[in-house]
């Protein structure tokens, strides 16, 4: 275990979750704007940290949960999954998160996630219904391809049925 790299990856996801947690109470309410100075951290973390997660995968490779856990591994995927703003670099990591679970050493579910965010970032439908947008103030399911297969593909990935999914989405938002 790399005490140092997971030290890392967990204090860059507590990060990404402060800003995260600060954003959605203006992106819940359809008539607010998210504030230009909050705005712009937003960005810097995102950046920040899907820059360290790249030259991380260049020296390194993927964190495998062998090297940093669970928990660094989980927190390795969501700077991945945050990784919007260089779609080039997010599809790296999405190529090397599939190698990872192929070896028993990243989440399927994680894959399946971050499929989906690549796929949207690609103007293409989701395969596994994993992300959602508000559509006229309602939650809604960014399109799915082949919707009549979603929920075998989810529990090809160990994710819940999509509508218990979606359900859950919706409690929260």
């Amino acid at each position: 275990m790399d005490d140092e790299l997971v030290a890392e990856l967990l204090t860059r996801r507590d990060e990404d979750q402060r800003v995260r947690r600060q954003v959605s109470g203006f992106v819940r309410q359809p008539e607010a704007r998210v504030p230009d100075e909050l705005a712009a951290e937003w960005e810097r973390v995102d950046e920040a940290n899907t820059r360290w997660l790249g030259e991380l995968l260049a020296t390194r490779g993927w964190p495998a949960q062998a090297v940093v856990g669970q928990e660094g591994a989980q927190a390795a995927w969501l700077l991945a999954q945050h990784a919007d703003r260089d779609p080039g670099l997010q599809q790296a990591f999405l190529d090397a998160l599939r190698s990872a679970v192929a070896a028993g050493e990243a989440s399927p579910a994680h894959l399946a996630y971050l499929e989906d965010r690549v796929r949207l970032n690609a103007e293409q439908p989701q395969l596994y219904g994993t992300q959602f947008t508000q559509e006229g103030g309602e939650l809604a399911p960014h399109p799915i391809e082949d919707p009549d297969r979603l929920d075998e593909r989810r529990a090809e990935v160990g994710l819940e049925p999509f509508a218990a999914y979606e359900a859950r989405m919706r409690d929260r938002a």
